[in-house]
């Protein structure tokens, strides 16, 4: 069985643990294992947390904006992407930690450390970054939605 939905939220600080109680909802719901509910919860809270904070367009005085969220369970895997309209990323990203004590730039790294596969790029043709994962999903015993 299949379940996806889709999300789209103002940026603003509220947001975010209702996308991550949705998710979480979800995924209890379906019989997730809660180790793999949890870990997907805190990685969407952190893409979430970004999308709020570098998600607007401020050279166009855009300083609330949205931000779309949309989460797969699809057979084995969970993959979540969160989609906003901001400037998107100036290169090709890569991850590299935040240096020690720094309060700010974990949020990725702790996505890759959270998921199995990880993309962050820009939304082709059109101004925003996307960050998507999935992680393998595991199950409950007797989980009422697991996969065959």
């Amino acid at each position: 069985m299949s379940i996806w939905w889709s999300l789209h939220l103002r940026r603003e600080a509220a947001s975010v643990p209702l996308a991550r109680r949705l998710l979480l909802g979800t995924m209890e719901t379906a019989g997730v294992d809660p180790d793999v509910s949890y870990d997907l919860s805190v990685a969407l809270s952190e893409a979430c947390a970004n999308a709020v904070e570098h998600g607007g367009d401020t050279t166009y005085g855009d300083s609330s904006g949205a931000y779309r969220v949309t989460a797969y369970l699809d057979g084995e895997k969970c993959r979540i992407e969160v989609a906003d309209s901001g400037p998107g990323f100036a290169r090709a990203q890569a991850v590299e930690p935040a240096p020690s004590g720094a309060e700010n730039g974990r949020g990725l790294c702790l996505i890759e450390e959270l998921a199995d596969h990880v993309h962050i790029g820009n939304k082709p043709g059109r101004r925003g970054a996307v960050v998507s994962f999935d992680k393998i999903l595991k199950w409950k015993k007797d989980a009422p939605l697991m996969a065959v």
